[in-house]
């Protein structure tokens, strides 16, 4: 069952009103590695059914951060790309064979490029989405999107309690 469900009583109270859609532009961003769930790949017209490791990684963007899930589809035809994304966390060095530790994976950080992903979805209606193009290895020189100040703080640091006032003799 998924953590992250949780089931309302008749008379719960609710304040989540959602947030607004984010798209960012086509880039090369910071992710941190937020979950990583196991799943299987049913097969299909390009690739055998399968082990997939469902990944959601935290994208940085100037003003947003914004969820991306991807799968990793874990066959020999998708090896490169299984390669790609744990050089890109440090966890695999160039040249050496890897044992694959996703449990390891979860809060490490990486580079990746983004992009625009255009498609219709079951209604036909045409839609947008952001993908990952290429995990970049730890050790390539990438220039990535830089999260403005604001964004930094709020989205990566806890706001800090305010400090108690001290007043002598006072209780």
């Amino acid at each position: 069952m998924n953590e992250d469900f949780k089931e309302y009583g008749w008379e719960d109270e609710i304040s989540d009103e959602g947030s607004e859609f984010v798209l960012l532009p086509e880039g090369d961003y910071d992710f941190t590695v937020s979950k990583i769930e196991r799943g299987r790949h049913p097969g299909s017209e390009k690739l055998p059914p399968c082990n997939k490791a469902i990944v959601t990684l935290t994208v940085f963007g100037e003003s947003d951060s914004i969820d991306i899930t991807e799968n990793l589809m874990l066959c020999n035809k998708m090896e490169w790309k299984l390669s790609q994304f744990f050089l890109s966390l440090g966890m695999k060095k160039h040249g050496e064979p890897l044992r694959m530790n996703w449990t390891g994976a979860v809060g490490k950080k990486g580079k990746c490029h983004v992009y625009v992903d255009n498609y219709k979805n079951k209604n036909g209606e045409d839609r947008q989405s952001n993908k990952i193009k290429k995990y970049y290895a730890y050790d390539e020189q990438v220039q990535t999107v830089q999260p403005n100040a604001q964004q930094t703080y709020n989205t990566q640091y806890a706001q800090p309690a305010a400090a108690p006032t001290w007043k002598a003799g006072t209780f």
